[in-house]
């Protein structure tokens, strides 16, 4: 049996000219319609980044023992480096705040108060840090192989909230040292990290975005890291501090976060229901944002790197 080619098929046709007579149609042929691109939505989008990182989880937690082994690769301390810093950093303070200049801390010793805001600060600092690089330092990844770019910065944070619960490891004797008893609101501590690492991630976001096109974004933030420990109650509660000044420092975010660890662990009580439930909200909102502008922008970091 042979088969009929339709050679009009294998032929240029203007899209535009009119149709052979008899063919029953009139006019010109009508082209298709245009396809555009769909305009960007924010549920859609953030049904995307969750799918996303459930579909990538496996890659997630590759990349954070990888980053976790080449931290402290051909170091002599190791992991002891998460304890050793904030335990030196509190002697000093200790010398400063105890012997020339006495702090009121709430009842509670100055040393068991200033090693639990330096571990909890170490954290932050170091998730930043490791998050600002995190983009540049895995360029090839970045502009050969698609995956949730996401995954660096949230990398970054995980091996420091690693290096958190090494350091807090230390803060269990000295609070059975200055008899520091333990109270049912330590149940709360897991919303407080969960709170405290939702802001972490989005400040991560932020800033691995911001060196990616600036480079020398990450310099200008170790300055803004220093003034921002001085505005934050890490070893000195920032209420003492009046004036404009002390209303400026009460909008640090932060401030409730670190006082809510101390509040739980060390004087057994509840965090301030009013600072902690807005540095909450302000951690969510800011977490959100800061998703959307990585998530929306990721398609543009290989021409940046």
């Amino acid at each position: 049996m042979k088969t009929s080619i339709n050679t009009a098929s294998t032929q240029g046709v203007d899209p535009n000219s009119p149709p052979p007579e008899g063919s029953g149609s009139v006019g010109p042929r009508i082209p298709g319609p245009v396809v555009t691109s769909r305009p960007p939505s924010l549920l859609g989008d953030l049904r995307e980044i969750f799918l996303e990182q459930v579909e990538y989880r496996d890659l997630l937690l590759t990349m954070t023992q990888r980053d976790l082994l080449l931290r402290y690769k051909q170091t002599f301390m190791g992991f002891a480096w998460a304890v050793f810093m904030p335990l030196v950093n509190t002697f000093i303070f200790s010398v400063i705040f105890t012997r020339v200049a006495t702090l009121d801390t709430g009842g509670v010793p100055y040393p068991v108060f200033a090693y639990c805001g330096l571990v909890v600060w170490n954290y932050f600092v170091s998730a930043l840090k490791f998050s600002a690089t995190s983009l540049t330092s895995n360029a090839n990844l970045v502009t050969k192989v698609y995956f949730p770019r996401e995954i660096f910065p949230l990398s970054a944070v995980l091996v420091s909230l690693f290096d958190l619960a090494v350091g807090a490891t230390l803060l269990v004797p000295v609070m059975l040292w200055y008899k520091i008893s333990v109270t049912s609101a330590i149940l709360f501590l897991p919303v407080v990290l969960i709170v405290h690492t939702l802001f972490t991630i989005a400040m991560a976001l932020l800033l691995a975005m911001g060196n990616l096109v600036y480079l020398d974004v990450k310099y200008l933030f170790e300055i803004v890291l220093a003034v921002w420990m001085l505005g934050t109650s890490v070893v000195y509660p920032v209420d003492l501090i009046g004036g404009w000044l002390g209303m400026l420092f009460m909008f640090n975010p932060l401030t409730p976060i670190i006082d809510a660890y101390r509040s739980v662990l060390l004087r057994g009580e509840l965090p301030a229901a009013g600072p902690f439930a807005l540095a909450s909200v302000c951690a969510v909102f800011l977490l959100v944002v800061s998703w959307l502008a990585f998530h929306r922008s990721e398609f543009k970091f290989a021409e940046n790197v």
